[in-house]
């Protein structure tokens, strides 16, 4: 699943609205459908539920919403937040819908000590900013916000957490975003979900199709996107009664040095764990007591040296690899690395402590290809990219030292 830009989003909603073609109030319409039907499939009618709406879209969606939920006979209340006498024309048409079809008042807040009692046991529903805002919440709708935040209510924010931005939050105000519980993001996920020191406004995210163009998605390029359950289950490989260790491959793991085997032993254990067929570990001589005894299922290939991994014979025989759980920096490693890096052309994980010897050497990116993946934890990816405070930052670290060797780094883990 590709994550664009709010931009590009807006960019992909006004194709379909031409070419599907379909009015932009059917749309919302359609997006607070999918909504609803997430809701009413979790939440029960003695749940009563409050609706914050803002004056953009966002706040239309959620007119949208409450006036389905008044339909099926849940109890809620409406609360208009008022910083601006400019509303959205869809949010004009919902606000006619709901008078004419369900007679619901409309509150008007415009001062939050008008905030009604909530109880934990109520739901929230914050539709107060959508994925548009461009700078921190402030005034009144801060205060809102702010006030919610402070509610033990279940809260399920529509599209994006109000205050929350869709990609860098690095200069936004965290005390004036949304604390959601769950989040329904319209088709595609922000990029700002992606980042850990966003969790605690997006809380569970859930990607809601309300059938965009698929033209317009295809056509529209991104850097960025979301592996999902459904792309990865095909890779499995189904196993038949008749297989055996011979058809599910033959890995190398070079790992381990002197007081770090238990690296080696875990980076092994996973390996068979995930249904390798044969698993050869390349290990300093001193470790083979240690692996043997451990993991009798793995063979194993001892390095010349007694304490650390200084070369790895790289045979035919081998269908893919890893390398660097718990090898050291030894200058014998690094130069072990850089001829294996040389050689080895399959698939290969370069991990831990072979990142940490790429990172004193990245002239040797010259040695990738496509098949080469990077598995950094936040400190080792620091020292590959530089230092960074947050995860866009992170990202936009990864983008520009992608610029800088002229060649995709294929990075695996949290950013």
């Amino acid at each position: 699943m590709k994550i664009f830009s709010c931009e590009q989003i807006r960019e992909i909603d006004n194709y379909t609205i031409i070419h599907e073609p379909v009015p932009s109030i059917e749309l919302m319409e359609r997006a607070a459908g999918k909504v609803f039907s997430w809701f009413v499939s979790r939440f029960e009618r003695n749940r009563k539920v409050f609706v914050f709406a803002g004056p953009g879209n966002n706040g239309g969606d959620g007119l949208a919403l409450a006036r389905m939920l008044v339909q099926n006979r849940y109890e809620v209340e409406i609360y208009y937040i008022k910083f601006t006498d400019k509303t959205s024309p869809d949010w004009v048409i919902n606000q006619k819908r709901l008078k004419k079809e369900v007679h619901i008042e409309v509150n008007v807040l415009t001062s939050v000590k008008d905030l009604p009692f909530i109880s934990s046991d109520d739901v929230i529903i914050d539709a107060i900013f959508g994925s548009g805002l461009t700078r921190p919440a402030e005034g009144l709708p801060a205060e809102i916000i702010y006030k919610i935040n402070e509610i033990d209510a279940t809260t399920i924010s529509i599209d994006i957490p109000s205050g929350l931005f869709c990609e860098d939050n690095s200069r936004n105000n965290k005390d004036k975003i949304v604390k959601a519980d769950f989040t329904l993001s319209f088709q595609f996920p922000k990029l700002a979900f992606m980042f850990s020191e966003n969790s605690d406004y997006v809380g569970n995210w859930e990607v809601l199709q309300i059938g965009l163009n698929e033209t317009a998605i295809r056509n529209t390029r991104s850097p960025y996107s979301y592996t999902e359950y459904n792309e990865i289950l095909p890779l499995l490989r189904t196993r038949s009664k008749f297989d055996h260790k011979g058809h599910y491959g033959h890995g190398l793991l070079a790992a381990g040095a002197k007081g770090k085997m238990g690296a080696a032993i875990l980076g092994a254990s996973a390996a068979l764990r995930a249904g390798i067929g044969l698993l050869t570990c390349h290990i300093p001589s001193g470790g083979r007591v240690i692996m043997q005894s451990s993991l009798p299922e793995a063979m194993v290939i001892t390095d010349r040296s007694e304490d650390y991994i200084s070369r790895v014979d790289i045979p035919d025989s081998y269908t893919a690899a890893g390398i660097g759980p718990g090898i050291g920096m030894a200058e014998e490693t690094a130069t072990g690395l850089y001829e294996f890096l040389k050689e080895f052309r399959k698939p290969v994980v370069v991990d831990a402590d072979a990142l940490n010897i790429l990172a004193a050497n990245n002239s040797w990116y010259s040695l990738f290809h496509p098949e080469v993946i990077l598995t950094p934890h936040p400190k080792e990816f620091e020292r590959l990219a530089g230092a960074s405070s947050n995860g866009y930052e992170r990202v936009m670290n990864q983008r520009s030292e992608e610029r800088r060797v002229g060649k995709e780094c294929r990075y695996r883990g949290s950013p």
